[in-house]
């Protein structure tokens, strides 16, 4: 694992408005809080490296790359469930961004994706 510390404190300075003092101490791999952020995080951006850190960059905020990732993506995903749930964080991604037309066209390219390679009563194809 990288240096990693941990933020004790955070303090404006006494002389200089605009300074703070940030307190750190240093944790390792042995830090059972640490450990856990680390596997929540995982968990919550599962799937292959490229998916994760695409998936990290919409979480985040970061728009313009994460449609970046998942285009390129698309365009070289291995498989039928790859390219529908590129197209469903593709509609996910527009959806935010105000695009709604896009955000549509893309929910249902996975839907179209899904209907072809699943059954009729396969859970990802239920209406909410």
């Amino acid at each position: 694992m990288h240096t990693v510390f941990r933020v004790d404190d955070i303090t404006p300075s006494d002389k200089h408005k605009r300074l703070w003092q940030v307190e750190l101490t240093h944790t390792d791999d042995s830090d059972p809080q640490l450990a856990a952020l680390t596997k929540r995080i995982k968990e919550e951006i599962d799937g292959k490296r490229w998916y994760r850190i695409s998936k990290l960059m919409l979480q985040v905020g970061d728009l313009d790359q994460a449609e970046e990732l998942y285009n390129k993506l698309l365009k070289n995903a291995d498989d039928d469930r790859d390219t529908t749930h590129i197209h469903h964080q593709l509609g996910v991604l527009q959806q935010r961004l105000g695009r709604y037309k896009e955000a549509v066209t893309s929910y249902e390219k996975s839907i179209e994706i899904q209907r072809k390679t699943v059954s009729d009563d396969h859970s990802t194809l239920a209406p909410t």
